[in-house]
């Protein structure tokens, strides 16, 4: 089967996250260097990493600080400047090659709004969990992408940062993957040995268009 259509994940995919991590150290009050480290920390030892949030404020809950922080007009947020410079030149050269592109990840309704603002007219789909009510890596997430986007599963290119909740799951519904290495995720994780199960290894989206080109000819 040809790869028709790609997939991608929002947090280090997409969109450089260093400064939202900065802002959570600065709301939680620690240095943004400590929080960074033990961020890593809990990374590199497999745990979810909203226990780095745990070590500095027992009890924290993600959801409520992310509505204090909005009532305190300090809300989440990114833009323009905190994207990957190789995001819309790698759209531009997918799209040349006729390949349908959505953007899907685990976000929140104010982030998907940020991203319809900002990538409106450069891919065909965009849908979060927040508006699916499925998280990653739930398969119920996977199966609801799998019926958005029109092609076969094992037509779609889901692409992440992460092996367990972009790339594992993915490939468990069908799909095949690009595990991308960059972000703590994509850092820390390059020498698990179930790297070796993405359909591609890349360091930049910019080698996407041509990995799919070969892809489908060989296939063919």
């Amino acid at each position: 089967m040809t790869i028709k259509a790609v997939v991608f994940d929002v947090g280090e995919c997409l969109v450089d996250e260093t400064r939202e991590y900065g802002t959570w150290a600065d709301w939680l009050g620690v240095p943004r260097h400590t929080f960074v480290a033990q961020f890593g920390a809990v990374i590199a030892q497999g745990r979810d990493y909203r226990d780095a949030f745990q070590v500095f404020r027992p009890g924290f809950d993600l959801y409520e600080e992310r509505e204090r922080r909005a009532r305190a007009g300090q809300p989440e947020t990114f833009g323009e400047e905190d994207l990957y410079a190789d995001v819309r030149p790698a759209f531009v050269g997918l799209r040349s090659a006729g390949l349908h592109l959505t953007i899907a990840g685990n976000q929140t309704v104010r982030a998907g709004r940020i991203l319809r603002e900002l990538f409106t007219g450069d891919v065909d789909l965009i849908g979060t969990s927040d508006d699916w009510g499925a998280s990653k890596p739930a398969p119920a997430f996977f199966t609801k992408v799998a019926s958005v986007v029109p092609a076969e599963p094992g037509e779609i290119l889901y692409v992440g940062d992460r092996l367990d909740n972009d790339v594992l799951p993915a490939r468990a519904a069908g799909m095949r993957t690009a595990l991308i290495r960059r972000g703590p995720w994509g850092w820390i994780q390059q020498h698990d040995p179930a790297t070796a199960q993405a359909t591609f290894r890349i360091d930049s989206l910019l080698e996407l268009p041509e990995l799919i080109a070969k892809a489908n000819a060989a296939g063919n």
